[in-house]
């Protein structure tokens, strides 16, 4: 995939009207430039994607033995180790022993349309982007750029685009909702996210279909993913207002954790009058009081297959994907009556 020619320091100061000098003193932040034309210069670079390093240029042309992950979840979270939240990094360390094995370096690359741009994000091979938004900014610069890349999780704004891998989030949602049913569970509630991702568009739709099939009245809350338990507890206190459910199912372990706290204020009984579970599991899920249901995904799996995907779009071969892996769905006695 042939890549676009980089910007050089001349072209910013062109479309600035200022020196090449100034160019540098606004990007590096020294000289006696004024703050508005420190500003309007830096403006005028992001909006042509400059990349300042020379290096970073020079293996823009050639293959580095690199890739990137950009973690879209994590980088909408603002931090990059959530406490009790492991999934992102067993993914993350998946890719990078996978790719080890395949001769390849792997760096975790913040969300890379915010300057300043980390060195060399432009210049590796390619990149693994996970969960991506709608309209998403980091997948539109790698189009840009000619960049390669393959995502964790379809792409909801690119229905043709089929270079993506993801556990089989449809089947493992209704096995849930299944295990619910069978339990008794007449009155169940979902609880999602507010990322514009498959992971939270996907699941409600799959939810809504479940609940028209079993004429089951369909409940839906969202929080914030970075509300997590706090963000999870305020919607029990919802949730309660809206009658008390059978079970409730939330997308993330935080968001399922909060929920239980919010059920025992509430002097709600787990599991005997509320099922609680939860579509990923965690710290949180293992070590909650009783422990909650949840979903093991299958990284390693499902890295491979982005790994493969990733590299036959490098080597510009035909697209293999969707890849879909199995996840397993482990009950434990927030649901088991």
């Amino acid at each position: 995939m042939p890549r676009t020619k980089g910007v050089t320091i001349r072209d910013v100061a062109q479309r600035a009207g200022v020196s090449i000098a100034a160019v540098s003193m606004a990007l590096n932040d020294t000289g006696t430039l004024s703050a508005e034309t420190r500003l309007r210069i830096r403006g005028v670079a992001e909006e042509m994607e400059y990349e300042a390093d020379a290096l970073a240029r020079g293996l823009r042309r050639s293959s580095v033995g690199a890739i990137g992950i950009v973690m879209r979840s994590l980088d909408s979270l603002g931090q990059y180790a959530p406490r009790g939240v492991d999934v992102f990094t067993r993914y993350i360390g998946a890719a990078s022993s996978l790719a080890a094995d395949r001769g390849l370096s792997v760096m975790l690359v913040p969300d890379p349309t915010r300057r300043p741009t980390p060195p060399l994000a432009l210049s590796l091979d390619g990149y693994i982007v996970a969960m991506p938004h709608l309209d998403d900014p980091v997948v539109r610069l790698f189009e840009r750029r000619g960049i390669p890349y393959v995502t964790l999780g379809r792409d909801p704004s690119r229905p043709g685009f089929t270079d993506w891998a993801t556990e089989d989030e449809a089947m493992t949602l209704r096995r849930i909702l299944e295990h619910f049913h069978a339990a008794g569970a007449r009155s169940i509630v979902l609880v999602h996210g507010t990322d514009p991702n498959a992971w939270n568009l996907d699941s409600e739709s799959t939810y809504r279909a479940w609940c028209a099939d079993h004429d089951v009245e369909p409940r839906v809350h969202a929080a914030p993913e970075g509300s997590g338990e706090e963000g999870g507890t305020a919607v029990a206190g919802e949730i309660v207002d809206g009658g008390i459910p059978d079970a409730v199912l939330c997308l993330t372990g935080r968001h399922a954790a909060g929920v239980l706290a919010g059920l025992h204020a509430h002097g709600i009984a787990v599991p005997e009058r509320t099922m609680i579970a939860t579509a990923s599991d965690s710290e949180h899920t293992r070590h909650s009081r009783p422990a909650i249901s949840a979903v093991e995904l299958n990284p390693e799996a499902t890295m491979r297959a982005l790994l493969d995907l990733l590299q036959a779009r490098i080597a510009g071969e035909p697209s293999a994907g969707p890849i879909v892996t199995p996840a397993r769905f482990r009950v434990r006695a927030s649901s088991r009556r």
